[in-house]
């Protein structure tokens, strides 16, 4: 959760921003967010969000407004970041972390920035400052007198964090850089002096002379017409030292800039001794860390992070992902980078969280701190509690690193945190520890994976780039194998150093093997497998149940009901263990109500036990939930298939409100889907197969060119194997029709005749129909429409005996189409007509309304009832742009267009057929 000043105000969560509404909430939040953890009275709101006198009701409007942000803090799970909104007395409080405001890591930076001794580090933290800058302060609160001069201040310390890169620039020799920074804004600022005189100074030390004095006369020159007055010293002086020629080199640009404090305060002397106690004799022989990582790469972002993380008054880092993305190597690394920064000593404790041998004791971890500083072992105390006080209060005069690795909770942490406001504390864990944010306002620095280019730096690291360089695409293609996690790239060139003859490809043709993939990324102890192990023996039961059965789901995502259906949950219980299991890294949510896996974690929850029926549960909710999703989209339509005898009937399924969910539905799981399809026809589950191909029936016709033909192959071989004429009828009509569509009629006339005479076989009557519909547009393709009328007048007929008004009215709409074609217009006319009376108007769905009235228009054009025919099609084209249905609408403008040569149906043609294509 992030709140943000530094552009508009807003609050940014993992799953989107906030929808704060008007900008007198936004003014409320950002003055409370300006004073955070600070109680702010109601009047001094009430000049926040009014200029002048405020409305008789200003308070019960405050109150309002505060009521409706903790409604949204609420819904944010802002309290699990130790947010929270309080009333006290007449004021109002927002507790929380202020490393989770931007405009305080923004003076964080700052400060830090002007610490460092070496201009490069200065330009980096800058830079980071900076970019935490969206737009002006304060945008979209309300204008007020308050608000306008917070933002104003806000505004002059960007400016001068400006001019301070340029002078790091400067330092470094980069003068053109200075310029280009400073140029920028003294554009936005043109009677800002001091940014006019860096600039004609870095110009002319660019030797770019002519422009600095340009620089110069033009301000001179706004500085007289706007404010009537002449130049400052400090302008002057940079114009002078122009006309002279002088370009102060770098010391001067270094002898330019006040002197800095430091980040911490200046090495402590050492404190007094503590009675019967021995200080160490010199705080900075304190030294615990590992050894520095050797083939560390990569993570500038985070490792600027960190240091970010580092900075105020005795800050809390916590530094999480998964098992095996680095995260030792990285504190370890940045730890011994800045070493210089912790005279105080540094100290390190592996928790072991995650370890075999179990969690050291407190006391056991306390006591090697305490010897490390100089206690004498006798004086040790014999009790944590008093070894912990011991501790905190010789920390509390040094400036001290202490790196907590592989915490598992957070109260293995608290009472190892030092006391001294100078003490920097770094904690590692796999889990995300919400609790030390919320008690201790930790500052959490998340490591993900490794980017394709430092995975593939990494490998170099290990085997010299010479035979990365040689093979770089099995170079890239084994990072990927990997998943870009450091552990497993460390394990695949271990082996491969191991093996000098062995190719980075052919380590590649090895990982290909998934069952293999595992075992292939371990070497002795060490390796993917084992870290996950303990990963997943710490999580809780009911986690740990959820995870097994996420290894069975052949697609890539999951929602709570299909997790549930995997365990044989509930979504509730099936959204909690999820939540636990993100905790730890062991899933990565990707939007709200959708989670996902890294690789190497699905492959080893792959090989946990889950049971027989895992798997053919989650076919089942696949099924059930596409089956739900069709009778939203195509409402009215007859289920295309039954359930099979042994289906396993979800708990809960997915519910749909219109068919706008339903085919965004659709659109977001058909890879999964087809993924289930694959899983299912691979373990001989045939039944499921193709129910799982067909319930995808309303996309594919939304969709027919999209490439469905290989799923629908594989969804006649599942038919044909389970025995099931019906469904062999059925998959072969919607195979059919997509590769005529295709424009494969050759093709499709084998699966087209077939499909009818094994729906009469079995039958079913619709599906007969339905086949007959089919079929007949590949032969009106072909060139037969009489054979192809013939068809669609027996699919009308038998769609009329079973009572399926839907099918009949399809049938009835391609005879009229056939018979439009064959300029039989009155016969065209006459079925379409009868076909639209099959039910009320308001019965028939809106496209089968626009399609019968579009072929009414088109046969009264025929017949020569041109007014009545251009009448029918553009109340038809009306209609099917009222409904959003483009495809109508080309239909019926198409028609209009070829009798008129009117500008605006060719506008609304075009705008159809736009957004027709866009779609398709």
């Amino acid at each position: 959760m992030e709140f943000r000043l530094l552009g508009a105000v807003s609050v940014a969560t993992e799953v989107g921003v906030l929808p704060l509404g008007p900008a007198k909430r936004r003014s409320l939040l950002a003055a409370l967010l300006l004073r955070p953890n600070h109680p702010v009275p109601v009047d001094q709101l009430t000049d926040a969000l009014w200029d002048h006198e405020p409305p008789p009701r200003a308070r019960g409007v405050i109150q309002g407004h505060v009521s409706r942000l903790r409604v949204l803090l609420a819904g944010a799970d802002a309290d699990m970041f130790g947010v929270e909104l309080l009333t006290q007395g007449t004021a109002y409080v927002l507790r929380m972390p202020e490393s989770l405001l931007d405009a305080h890591r923004f003076e964080e930076l700052v400060t830090l920035a002007r610490s460092q001794r070496e201009p490069a580090d200065a330009v980096a933290m800058y830079q980071e400052a900076l970019s935490l800058w969206q737009g002006p302060a304060l945008t979209g609160a309300y204008p007020s007198q308050p608000l306008q001069a917070a933002a104003q201040a806000l505004e002059e310390l960007r400016l001068a964090s400006v001019e301070s890169l340029a002078t790091a620039y400067s330092r470094m020799g980069e003068h053109a850089r200075a310029a280009a920074v400073l140029r920028a804004e003294a554009a936005v600022h043109p009677l800002r002096e001091s940014l006019a005189a860096a600039l004609v100074r870095e110009l002319q030390r660019a030797g770019r002379r002519s422009e600095a004095l340009d620089c110069f006369h033009r301000t001179r020159r706004l500085l007289a017409d706007e404010l009537g007055v002449d130049p400052g010293r400090e302008l002057a002086d940079a114009y002078t030292d122009v006309l002279r020629g002088e370009s102060e080199g770098d010391d001067a640009a270094r002898a330019s800039v006040p002197a800095q404090a430091p980040t911490v305060a200046p090495a402590p002397v050492a404190p007094p001794p503590v009675h019967g106690l021995s200080p160490s004799p010199s705080p900075a022989t304190v030294d615990l860390l590992p050894r520095m990582p050797r083939g560390f790469h990569g993570r500038a972002g985070e490792l600027t992070a960190l240091s970010r993380a580092a900075a105020g008054e005795a800050p809390v880092c916590l530094v999480t992902g998964p098992a095996g993305v680095g995260k030792t190597a990285f504190v370890s690394h940045w730890a011994h980078r800045n070493r210089e920064l912790f005279p105080g000593g540094l100290l390190y404790a592996d928790l072991r969280g995650f370890s075999d041998t179990g969690d050291p004791a407190l006391l056991e971890v306390l006591r090697e701190f305490l010897l490390a500083l100089g206690v004498a072992p006798r004086r040790v105390p014999e009790s944590a509690g008093g070894a912990s006080a011991l501790f905190r209060s010789l920390c509390a005069d040094r400036r001290l690193l202490v790196v907590l690795d592989n915490a598992r909770a957070s109260e293995q942490v608290r009472e190892l945190l030092p006391g001294g406001a100078e003490c920097v504390t770094v904690v590692t864990s796999r889990y995300r520890l919400r609790g030390l944010i919320a008690s201790d306002a930790a500052r959490p620095v998340p490591l993900d994976v490794l980017e394709p280019e430092d995975s593939t730096a990494l490998l170099a690291a290990v085997l010299g780039k010479e035979r990365v360089l040689a093979e770089e695409v099995a170079a890239r293609r084994l990072a990927e194998l990997c998943g870009g996690l450091p552990l497993a790239l460390r394990v695949a060139a271990a082996r491969l150093a191991d093996q000098p003859a062995w190719s980075l490809s052919a380590m590649c043709d090895e990982l290909s093997d998934e069952s293999r993939r595992l075992s292939l990324l371990d070497v002795e102890d060490t390796g993917v497998r084992a870290a996950l192990r303990m990963t997943v023996r710490r999580l809780p039961d009911d986690a740990a149940h959820h995870f097994a059965h996420l290894g069975q789901h052949p697609g890539t995502h999951v929602d709570r009901y299909t997790a549930a259906a995997l365990a044989g949950t509930d979504p509730g219980a099936a959204e909690a263990a999820l939540d636990k299991l993100t905790a730890a890294h062991l899933v990565i949510r990707t939007a709200p109500d959708r989670w996902t896996l890294h690789d190497l974690v699905r492959l080893f929850a792959r090989g946990l036990d889950a049971g027989p029926d895992a798997l053919v549960r989650g076919l089942d909710h696949s099924v059930a939930t596409a089956l739900a999703a069709a009778d939203a989209a195509e409402p009215g339509d007859e289920s295309c298939f039954t359930l099979p005898t042994d289906f396993h009937s979800p708990r809960a399924t997915r519910e749909f409100a219109d068919r706008e969910q339903a085919m965004e539905w659709y659109a977001a799981e058909r890879d999964d889907l087809t993924l289930a399809a694959a899983a299912a026809h691979a373990a001989g589950l045939h039944a499921r197969t193709w129910r799982i191909v067909l319930a995808l029936w309303p996309q594919i016709v939304w969709r027919v060119r999209d490439d469905w033909t290989p799923l629908l192959r594989t969804a006649l071989e599942a038919a044909r194997a389970d025995g099931d004429a019906r469904a062999e009828s059925r998959v072969r009509a919607l195979l059919g029709w997509v590769l005529t569509e295709e424009g494969r009629t050759t093709e499709a006339l084998v699966h087209l005749e077939a499909a009818p005479l094994l729906a009469a076989r079995a039958g079913d009557a619709r599906g007969e129909a339905t086949a007959l519909i089919n079929l007949s547009l590949a032969q009106a393709e072909l060139g037969s429409p009489e054979e192809a009328a013939e068809g669609c007048a027996l699919a009308a007929e038998l769609a009329h005996s079973v009572g399926d008004r839907n099918t009949e009215r399809l049938a009835l709409y391609h005879l009229a189409r056939h018979r439009l074609d064959a300029r039989e217009w009155q016969a065209s006319f006459e079925t379409a007509v009868a076909a639209l009376d099959l039910d009320s108007p308001s019965e028939a769905s809106a496209a089968a309304r626009v399609l019968l009235r579009t072929v009414i228009g088109e046969a009264l054009l025929g017949m020569g009832d041109e007014a009545e025919g251009i009448r029918r099609l553009e109340s038809a084209a009306r209609e099917a742009e009222a409904f959003g249905y483009d495809d109508g609408a080309v239909r019926a403008l198409g028609a209009l267009l070829r009798v008129s040569a009117d500008a605006g149906l060719q506008a609304r043609y075009d705008t159809a057929m736009v957004r027709l294509m866009a779609r398709t």
